[in-house]
């Protein structure tokens, strides 16, 4: 299955949308592994001092994930969401509009869509679209840190690819 075939338009409005897009030095089955191998999500997740000490993955579609950061006072924050489409070593598109099996979250915020295309000896194209909601909520999504705290995660997330 090519990830083009399910692409949806690229015509999501703008002012709903946040985009990083980077060239890892990496390579692309590297990069997805560190995406769904809870094992390896706790290692690069969040930007410090934030750190992620539990990740659950069924990386399918209509599959849940729970990942829980820690803040430095020591609260938790824990993310659950849904699989929407998964393309290995290609594409995954999760949510947070719900929890588990279906089951709709009490506030959603987000949709990731994230595409690992290779980028030549060995690197990755990666992107992640996060599409929201609202225009309220790319709004304090961008005030949350989103370019500087998915930024440093990416590094994090390539450093660790290239490991192993």
């Amino acid at each position: 299955m090519s990830s083009s075939t399910n692409a949806a338009p690229d015509t999501f409005p703008s002012d709903r949308e946040l985009v990083l897009t980077r060239v890892l030095n990496a390579p692309r089955q590297k990069v997805y592994q560190c995406w769904t191998d809870p094992k390896l999500i706790t290692q690069w997740f969040t930007p410090p001092p934030f750190t992620t000490p539990f990740a659950e993955t069924d990386v399918r579609a209509g599959g849940s994930s729970l990942i829980t950061m820690r803040g430095p006072d020591g609260t938790k924050y824990p993310n659950r969401g849904i699989y929407l489409e998964v393309v290995p070593h290609e594409r995954l598109v999760f949510t947070d509009a719900y929890v588990r099996a279906w089951e709709p979250a009490e506030k959603p915020f987000m949709t990731a869509i994230l595409t690992f295309e290779d980028a030549g000896e060995g690197k990755t194209h990666y992107t992640a679209r996060v599409r929201h909601w609202s225009v309220a909520d790319k709004q304090a999504h961008e005030k949350m840190g989103f370019h500087e705290g998915w930024g440093i995660a990416t590094t994090q997330l390539e450093a660790l690819a290239q490991r192993i």
